[in-house]
């Protein structure tokens, strides 16, 4: 049973009304720039459910990301699919991939979990150099299929509105699913794994099963954002399989505030920002942007809106 949380539930129409209307004020480069953070808030959400809910602490979230981006776009590619079932492909890939990675890596906690999603990750990122002749290693694969039919209607996905509209939807699907599971019975378990995983086992439930549902979903999500990233832009490298893109994942959580539903949505988009206006500005960036996620974390030890949900608004979960 969904615990009813009004006040948040209103924050995230209020969210996704705002993600629609947007594009109505906005035009050109930001409405790009939109479009891509929506897709990577879908990641960090992904992310945040094994971090900020289960307490899983991986370093190998690029895989996820790279197995639904690859599994779509060469389902595209090669297999000359349309876009909605390459998307699909991507998903399943991603969750395949996930509970593969998941039945092997939980068997390890703390550090070492993290050192072996984090060389997990690693192989999957060497494979898709090593077979370079298919997935294009770094340079890269274009993706030739760009629009498909909904109903009557063609979606053209060369065009800035489309992609932006697929993106948003996507975006609000995702971000609703994870309201309801969050406020219910599963995501009452994950916190409780996460806060003592010796009084769930004493009250008779399984936690290594709650824990491989908490990282198959956090892949699976993760993967979806890979799967629609490819194929809304139309590319896929190596490059996002790197473990640049688990740090990225991790960062916009952490500045969020993990174990937050819409905080990962805020720390995307605050370092995203962040990251592009600086890096126009100097070669220097990552030194500010160091400087001031240290004083995040001095002033808002658990990122930005999780301070502020045990300071002021404990709703915000």
């Amino acid at each position: 049973m969904i615990r009813h949380n009004p006040r948040l539930f209103a924050l995230c129409l209020a969210v996704i009304a705002a993600v629609f209307g947007a594009q109505f004020v906005l035009a050109g480069y930001p409405v790009l720039a939109l479009t891509r953070i929506l897709i990577l808030a879908v990641f960090a959400m992904g992310y945040n459910m094994a971090m900020g809910y289960a307490g899983m602490l991986s370093l190998g979230h690029a895989l996820f990301f790279a197995a639904g981006m690859y599994a779509a776009g060469m389902a595209s590619r090669y297999g000359a699919v349309g876009l909605p079932v390459a998307f699909g492909i991507g998903i399943l890939g991603a969750a395949a991939v996930s509970l593969g990675i998941g039945l092997l890596a939980l068997r390890t906690r703390t550090v070492s979990f993290m050192i072996v999603t984090l060389m997990f990750a690693q192989v999957g990122y060497l494979l898709t150099l090593q077979f370079a002749d298919v997935t294009g290693g770094d340079q890269g694969l274009t993706l030739s299929e760009r629009g498909f039919a909904l109903g009557p209607v063609a979606v053209d996905m060369t065009s800035g509105a489309a992609r932006y509209n697929v993106a948003a939807v996507v975006f609000s699907v995702v971000l609703l699913g994870l309201y309801a599971l969050t406020q219910g019975p599963v995501g009452r378990l994950f916190a409780a794994v996460r806060e003592n995983p010796e009084r769930t086992r004493m009250l008779g439930y399984d936690v290594a099963r709650i824990r491989l549902a908490a990282f198959v979903l956090s892949g699976t999500v993760a993967g979806t954002s890979g799967a629609l990233y490819g194929l809304t832009f139309g590319f896929i490298g190596s490059s996002f399989a790197e473990f640049r893109t688990s740090i990225e994942a991790l960062l916009y959580t952490l500045v969020g505030g993990p174990g937050t539903l819409l905080g990962p949505v805020l720390g995307t988009a605050l370092m995203t920002v962040l990251i592009d206006r600086l890096g126009g500005l100097t070669a220097a960036y990552p030194i500010v942007v160091g400087a001031l996620l240290i004083a995040l974390t001095l002033w808002f030890p658990k990122g930005l809106l999780g301070t502020i949900r045990d300071r002021w608004l404990p709703w915000l979960k």
